[in-house]
């Protein structure tokens, strides 16, 4: 089995050109090996005709939607038609390009369908888990902003009692202070009081100056009698 690419070496359309280019170079990148067939050399009007006439798609391009004869580049494994550029560039795309050039087996063809159908269900199954993740997202963070509001709120109260202690805590020791100056202030009344008593009762009495007078005079009296007798 060979690969056959149709290409033009003269055509006058770049888009034509710019397709052949492509398909000749995804198929070097991928070590597929092909036969190149140019319909404008000469000797080759038989391949010319045999490709326009096989050819079930028309390779139309921009500039010509609606060519009268299929449009190079054209993809044929022997004699069997495998598809234009389109085609061709849309199995590159989802990596079934061995399956459109007939290059592999019938089971790995199945395979291969089997796959892009999987492809295909995966990708509804992960749109549709998309919004409810989402949800499940959105719900976790509102879970979330409910927790830390609900622990402000507790740090909160244990802030308002923690002060409220405190006041309480600074109230009694104020009050504590003030009994212990009065007491102080007490004590030392009473201390006060007890020293100027004690200074007071100490204090010597002196004796009257008549009651001395009178003794020495009596004393005097008595020594006069003793020297008379």
């Amino acid at each position: 089995m060979v690969l056959k690419v149709y290409v033009s070496g003269m055509s006058g359309n770049k888009e034509v050109k710019k397709r052949q280019q492509r398909v000749l170079m995804i198929l070097d990148s991928k070590h597929i090996q092909y036969d190149a067939v140019d319909i404008t050399e000469p000797g080759k009007e038989s391949e010319k005709e045999m490709m326009q006439n096989k050819s079930t798609s028309n390779g139309g391009t921009v500039s010509d939607p609606e060519p009268r004869h299929p449009l190079p580049p054209q993809l044929f494994n022997d004699d069997e038609y495998c598809g234009d550029y389109d085609a061709f560039d849309m199995a590159n795309e989802i990596d079934t390009l061995e399956v459109f050039l007939k290059l592999a087996p019938a089971d790995t063809t199945a395979v291969s369908s089997a796959q892009i159908e999987l492809k295909q269900e995966n990708g509804e199954k992960d749109e549709v888990k998309a919004p409810a993740d989402a949800g499940e997202g959105e719900a976790e963070s509102g879970d979330a902003d409910k927790e830390k509001e609900k622990e402000k709120a507790e740090n909160k109260d244990e802030d308002g009692e923690t002060a409220s202690e405190d006041k309480e805590k600074t109230e009694n020791d104020e009050e504590d202070k003030k009994n212990e100056n009065s007491e102080e202030k007490q004590l030392n009344s009473t201390t006060t009081a007890a020293t100027t008593t004690t200074t007071t009762a100490f204090v010597p009495v002196p004796l009257p100056e008549s009651n001395s007078n009178s003794a020495s005079a009596q004393l005097l009296d008595l020594e006069r009698a003793a020297a008379a007798q």
